[in-house]
Order: C-alpha cells, then sequence, then structure tokens
C-alpha cells in the first residue's frame, strides 16, 4: 500500500520547481506582510506573521506530498465513494454553519485557529470519482447512463459549490470535467456540446470586458441569473482590474524591488497575498521575475501531462489528465483575473497563493500524480 522504495522512482525533475515556487510564494508574502510604519523596509525579519503560517502549511503540504507519491493510487478506487460521500456532506454541512465573510465556504477549527474549506478538495475528489466510474464503464462508455451518471459525478458538487457561493471553484469543474470525458472516451457529441458551451461563455464575458456588451444595459437581463455581486465582476475597468494591471505596468522590465512597491504597501492593491499575489510579485520584480514565474508553472504543467503519458492503466490516465487540467485551469484563470481579461472569482495562484487549503488540496494532487509516475513501469 505504502512503500518508501517508491519515493526514489518518482519524477524528481519536480522538486527544484516546487521549491521555486514556494520560494516566490515566501517572498511575496514577507513583502505583503511586513510592517507599514518602517523607515527602511529591510529592517523587518523576513520571517512575518504570513511566512510563518505558509511554512507551516508547506511543512504539512510537503508530508501530505510524500505520503502519497509513496502511496499506491491504486488504493484509490477502493475509497472513491467513501471520499466522495465525504465531500458532499462536508458540502451540504456548510449551510448548516456559521457563514465567513457573508458566503458558506469555511468551516472553522477553533481549536487549530483556522479555517477549512471543502470545495478545494471537492476538485480533486470529483477527478477520482469521474476517473474511477469511466473505467468502470469503459465497456458502456458511448451509453447514455454513462453520460447520465458521470453528469451526475460532477453536476451534484458543482450546484453546491455555486450556491455557496463561489462561482470561480465550481467553474474550474467545468474544464476538468470535459478532459476526463474526452480522454474517457464519453459520447463525442456531449463532449462536443460541452466545449461549445464553455466556449461560448468565455466569448460572451470577452465581449462584457471589450465593451461589446454593454454592462449597464445587459444588468436586468443577467441578473435573472447571477446574483448582483457576481454581475458586478463582469464590470469592465472596475478598481481591482485597474489596480492590478496597473501595478504589472508599473513593475517594468525589473520592477521596483523586494518591498518597495507602491501598490503592494500602499493599500491600493486589493487581495495582495491571495487574489492579487501575481500582480503584487510583478511590481517587485517586474517582466523578468514574471518570466522565470511563467516557467516553472510551465514546467510543472509539462512535467503533469507527460505522467498522463506513461500511466500504465486507464485509470491512472484519467487521473493524471484530470489532475493536470486541474492545476493548468487555476494557473489560467488567476493570470487572466489580473490582467483584465476575466472576472474576478477568487481561484487561487497553486502554490504561490496564501492559505492551507489551497496548497495542500495541490499537494495531494501532486502526491497522487507522483504516485501514477512512479508506478508506470509495474505490470
Amino acid at each position: 500500500m505504502w512503500s518508501y522504495r517508491y519515493l526514489s522512482r518518482c519524477d524528481w525533475r519536480v522538486i527544484p520547481v516546487l521549491l521555486g515556487l514556494m520560494g516566490i510564494s515566501l517572498l511575496v508574502l514577507s513583502s505583503c506582510s511586513m510592517t507599514p510604519s518602517l523607515l527602511d523596509p529591510h529592517d523587518e525579519p523576513f520571517i512575518t506573521s504570513l511566512v510563518r503560517v505558509q511554512l507551516q502549511w508547506f511543512a504539512m503540504g510537503t508530508g501530505v506530498y510524500l505520503f502519497l507519491a509513496g502511496f499506491d493510487y491504486n488504493k484509490l478506487r477502493e475509497w472513491t465513494w467513501v471520499l466522495y460521500g465525504l465531500m458532499i456532506l462536508a458540502l451540504i454541512g456548510l449551510f448548516f454553519a456559521n457563514p465567513i465573510q457573508n458566503v458558506h465556504r469555511w468551516y472553522r477549527v477553533p481549536i487549530l485557529n483556522m479555517s477549512f474549506q471543502p470545495s478545494e478538495y471537492a476538485k480533486l475528489i470529483v477527478v477520482i470519482a469521474l476517473s474511477w466510474y469511466l473505467e468502470r464503464s469503459k465497456s458502456q462508455v458511448h451509453s447514455w447512463s454513462t453520460v447520465f451518471w458521470a453528469g451526475v459525478i460532477a453536476g451534484v458538487p458543482f450546484l453546491l459549490i455555486l450556491k455557496q457561493p463561489d462561482l470561480g471553484t465550481a467553474l474550474v469543474l467545468l474544464p476538468v470535467t470535459l478532459v476526463i470525458f474526452y480522454i474517457g472516451g464519453l459520447k463525442p457529441a456531449v463532449v462536443k456540446l460541452g466545449a461549445w458551451g464553455a466556449g461560448i461563455g468565455m466569448a460572451i464575458v470577452a465581449m462584457f470586458f471589450l465593451g461589446i456588451i454593454p454592462h449597464e444595459e445587459a444588468r436586468p437581463y443577467v441578473t435573472t441569473v447571477l446574483r448582483d455581486y457576481q454581475y458586478e465582476r463582469l464590470k469592465p475597468d472596475d478598481h481591482h482590474h485597474r489596480t492590478s494591471a496597473t501595478a504589472i505596468a508599473v513593475g517594468g522590465a525589473f520592477g521596483k524591488g523586494w518591498r518597495n512597491g507602491d501598490y503592494v504597501h500602499g493599500g491600493w492593491l486589493p487581495a495582495p497575498a491571495t487574489d492579487s499575489v501575481f500582480s503584487s510579485f510583478a511590481e517587485e520584480f517586474g517582466l523578468f521575475g514574471l518570466a522565470i514565474l511563467l516557467a516553472l508553472f510551465y514546467a510543472l504543467i509539462y512535467f503533469s501531462f507527460q505522467v498522463t503519458a506513461v500511466a500504465k492503466d486507464h485509470f491512472g490516465r484519467l487521473l493524471a489528465a484530470g489532475i493536470t487540467v486541474y492545476l493548468a485551469v487555476h494557473v489560467l484563470i488567476n493570470i487572466g483575473m489580473m490582467t483584465g481579461f476575466l472576472p474576478i472569482t477568487g481561484v487561487p495562484l497553486i502554490i504561490v497563493t496564501y492559505g492551507g487549503s489551497s496548497f495542500l488540496a495541490t499537494a495531494t494532487a501532486l502526491g497522487i500524480l507522483q504516485s501514477i509516475y512512479s508506478r508506470r513501469f509495474m505490470f
């Protein structure tokens, strides 16, 4: 079930990539959380309050990653419906818990003084459940009953997450589900319909941001589907988009220097350690720093896609593909938000964003990928 021997068979190219991304995260968080009253920002110790907490999450996530890298991913088949059932119960239970920031997304854990966000893990559990189901239904994958039950597996958590409301997390499930459907061999018409629907949705969003669809004139029609605050995210050139794009622009080629960002420390950039961490890094490290950051993300996603190619069985192939798209979509959506191409929906920039639920979910996903890779030659 678990063996340390498989750790030696992991893809070691991933390790420096992960260390690089974690290092960037600590740099940004150390800058974001320094004491504003200091005359010389470099007098502040590197390990600030946010860095200390993030290091704790990194330590926990590393343990999860190493455990799952040595864990036999095939055992996930036996636990699929237990995990899925617990996920549904956790998502439903949120509506009976006290809201945090007026939304039902987190559980408070008072003893540990932390919060827990089930939707971060729900995305990964949906990948596992769909992979198991489509492997099990491989001989009947073209039947409408398979389409129906696969849709139910993805649709139930999607609706529960959307109800919280958490539009960003719910939307991450759409491309992940479509890719698993495609690789799993589901009816091509269903995959094409989903792809066309997603494409039309993206085109409509783009028309809002390009000013082709007038924001105020469309309000009476769109707010019959979306809530007012959700519709406001489709407003082009709002404060968050404007400040994020400006922070990226003023960074120039080489940035303003670590802990010297005006937008990061002047209070102009909303959520500099979470939603806007990409813009925070861009202001202080510039285009050169962004090139390094994007190269690291490209390497991580490229290595992850290679796991899909070498997986020894259909379950592992579906699982690896779903996880890889899960990672890629987070990166693309967060960068799209900060550069003004997508609405602000709170999707984290994996590994770099401050927070525990996101990092632990990402560490879990990467650990499963390593388990698939290390067992690629077993028969």
